[in-house]
């Protein structure tokens, strides 16, 4: 049952999600909050709420490297197999701000990672390694930059704003109500059955953290991007994936260490460095080949390194 339940667990998230993002923005377009607004907040917030919930249910547990691998998971698992995969559809171009703002601020995320959990390895082993209630502070303080670039870049494109549907009250509620519902049942259900199931193969959590959770809570982000690249939208598919990274590794792990410190275990290093090799090759690839694009081979590649990278997770388990 608890497997069920594990399984269970990720679509009642990702429907709770939606639900939440549907009641909230029709509650806030009566109450004559602009479409931009909408669009950069509650529907930017909602993808990333099954990553959060996760993270912060994992934290509460006790089960750290759960919420710490979700994140960390999350982010490398957008870079290789969803963009990959988005590439592997259409060549995925990327704008310019992409290339030049965006996607040199997740590079710094991952850097600035790098550098909180490892407080023992800096200090000489003096001090334990954690994410603090300070350096989450720290990280928000990074999400409010990234929020105020973003509100700025938006009054400044006259491309089409977020269209919210409009539903009637009562139906807006219920909604909001399902989708919080949702969430936090379907939060706690994959993190229960995270643990349980590290426990039967004999996985630690933060393995679990790192591919079936991670993989599971970016199902809104693959979704997205899978239908954008097969549209041919890509530029969407980039943009996805890039905010959800950062939004990811400020936000998401800024808020739940603000509320809870996280230990952090060394040897989740590897996979730390991991993260910013990865956000490095994405930069660097948009400049091989034409340029400013992921071409479907470097998708392919990027698919096969996934592979590579879960294989040696789970070899050397």
């Amino acid at each position: 049952m608890t497997y069920l339940l594990f399984s269970l667990g990720f679509v009642i998230l990702i429907f709770g999600a939606n639900w939440l993002v549907s009641g909230a923005s029709s509650l806030a377009k009566r109450l004559n909050v602009s479409d931009l607004v909408i669009g950069l907040t509650i529907v930017a917030f909602g993808t990333s709420t099954p990553e959060l919930v996760v993270s912060l249910r994992a934290s509460f547990s006790g089960s750290t490297d759960i919420a710490v691998g979700n994140v960390v998971g999350s982010n490398i698992f957008n870079y290789l197999f969803i963009l990959g995969l988005a590439a592997v559809l259409y060549p995925v171009n990327a704008q310019k701000n992409t290339v030049w703002k965006e996607i040199p601020l997740a590079l710094l995320a991952a850097i600035v990672l790098a550098f909180i959990v490892n407080d023992g390895f800096l200090s000489g082993g003096q001090a334990r390694s954690e994410v603090s209630r300070g350096d989450g502070l720290v990280l928000l303080c990074f999400f409010g930059i990234f929020m105020y670039y973003i509100i700025d870049m938006a009054r400044n494109d006259p491309s089409p704003s977020e269209e919210v549907a409009v539903m009637p009250v009562w139906k807006s509620l219920l909604f909001l109500g399902l989708g919080l519902a949702g969430l936090v049942v379907g939060g706690g259900w994959i993190v229960d059955g995270a643990i349980a199931l590290a426990r039967l193969v004999g996985m630690s959590e933060a393995v679990i953290g790192l591919t079936i959770v991670a993989a599971g809570t970016s199902l809104p982000e693959l979704a997205t991007s899978a239908v954008a690249a097969y549209k041919k939208n890509s530029d969407i598919a980039m943009g996805n994936v890039v905010g959800s990274n950062i939004f990811n590794s400020f936000f998401i792990l800024g808020t739940s260490a603000a509320i809870t410190p996280l230990p952090f275990r060394e040897s989740m290093n590897l996979d730390v460095l991991t993260n910013v090799v990865v956000s490095a090759m994405v930069f660097i690839f948009l400049f091989v080949g034409r340029g400013r694009r992921i071409d479907r081979w470097e998708g392919s590649l990027f698919i096969l390194v996934y592979v590579i990278y879960v294989a040696y997770l789970i070899y050397h388990q």
